[in-house]
């Protein structure tokens, strides 16, 4: 079955969008409750939508297009293999987050449930959006729930660590707009599946893959505007370094894998050096900084710089093998580092403190935790997606 027919997409973003504005009104027991089951059901849906999905079919499949403002904007939706990875990530996370959260937060609770449902409708729409301007707004608009989460629920310098996040990513993106409205203005249209066999001239995908690499390199993110990422981490709460980590930092490795490869083929071939030197350095220097890190949550969040360089190599390797592999290294990365942020968060809701050197003798006092801790990443190393897809 096509769920062409059913509109599933629309369903998956908008029920998170309903359901986070029914939490501001409830008690903090019923909020956690109605994020909880509409999570699981998001996931629910993510599998029926899995099943559904034909390796052998178009490459676009479950396909909306309900046109608002002409060829400017509108609500167009439709995945292929990889988006469908990416979501199936998404949806996997999120009721974990959830669960993670029940406990350990307890002011404010409705609106931090809401905060997670509004990114979980988002990311799905990031991953799902076939227009131009509709993947921007969906790209940006995940800013501010994940700015909320730190600002509000973080760390004793969440202030700092939220502005940091906000603007990096925000000014990042400004010059994509831009490159974006005269896309649009160029080609006549903003659906995406037409952009991908539009043919821009090479001076232009020059500008417009820079413009592009301004936005995903900070989402990435790329040496050396990586900075925010640590300061984000490590001041805020536990689901949300695991949502950062696990979905967020892979929008510019989709980015870059929508945008700048095919639609600015020969500019990516021309900046190629830039993005081996920029991604070689990340490899070597964050890779050294990490092991001088005396935060747990500091050591995982530049180790996520090194594997996101990783990523940016193979992508830009221009071959499948590359691109298979970069896409098995974002979704095993997704799954790797929030297992990591969930266990770091087990300690410090016990402990209250992320420095490694309180964590001596963690092996003694919890045997069955510290064997955890060493085997939980395993299983999602081995990770293995399927090719056709």
């Amino acid at each position: 079955m096509n769920a062409g027919a059913i509109p599933i997409l629309s369903i998956m973003i908008l029920l998170p969008v309903l359901a986070a504005i029914l939490c501001l009104f409830l008690r903090q027991e019923g909020a956690r409750i109605l994020a909880l089951t509409v999570t699981l059901g998001e996931l629910l849906l993510g599998i029926w939508l899995w099943t559904s999905f034909d390796v052998n079919g178009p490459q676009w499949q479950f396909v909306e297009n309900v046109n608002l403002f002409g060829d400017f904007l509108g609500w167009k939706l439709g995945i292929d293999g990889i988006s469908l990875l990416l979501i199936m990530l998404s949806v996997f996370l999120m009721p974990i987050c959830i669960g993670a959260s029940w406990h350990a937060i307890q002011n404010r609770v409705g609106e931090y449930m809401a905060a997670f449902l509004l990114m979980e409708a988002l990311m799905i729409g990031v991953f799902a959006a076939q227009d131009l301007m509709l993947f921007y707004i969906f790209f940006e608009a995940g800013l501010i729930p994940m700015y909320l989460i730190i600002g509000i629920w973080g760390g004793d310098n969440r202030i700092y660590a939220s502005y940091k996040f906000f603007l990096y990513t925000l000014l990042g993106s400004v010059v994509m707009l831009i490159a974006m409205l005269w896309m649009i203005q160029t080609a006549g249209t903003g659906y995406i599946p037409n952009l991908l066999q539009y043919d821009f001239s090479v001076q232009a995908q020059t500008w417009l893959w820079l413009a592009f690499f301004a936005s995903f390199a900070v989402k990435m993110p790329m040496w050396p505007v990586h900075t925010w990422l640590p300061d984000a981490h490590v001041q805020a709460p536990t689901a949300g370094s695991v949502i950062l980590a696990g979905v967020l930092l892979k929008m510019g490795g989709y980015g870059f894998l929508r945008f700048s490869l095919p639609m600015f083929p020969e500019a990516s071939a021309q900046f190629v050096w830039l993005i081996y030197g920029l991604s070689m350095v990340a490899v070597v220097y964050t890779s050294l900084v990490a092991l001088v890190q005396n935060d747990m949550k500091k050591l995982i969040a530049y180790s996520s710089v090194a594997h996101m360089a990783i990523v940016t190599v193979g992508l830009f390797a221009f071959n499948q093998q590359g691109i298979e592999g970069s896409i098995i290294i974002m979704l095993s990365h997704g799954l790797v580092s929030g297992a990591l942020f969930l266990c770091v968060g087990v300690i410090y809701d016990r402990l209250h403190t992320r420095e490694i050197d309180r964590y001596g003798g963690l092996s003694i006092n919890m045997p069955r935790y510290a064997l955890l801790f060493m085997l939980l990443p395993w299983p999602a190393s081995a990770f293995r997606a399927p090719a056709d897809l």
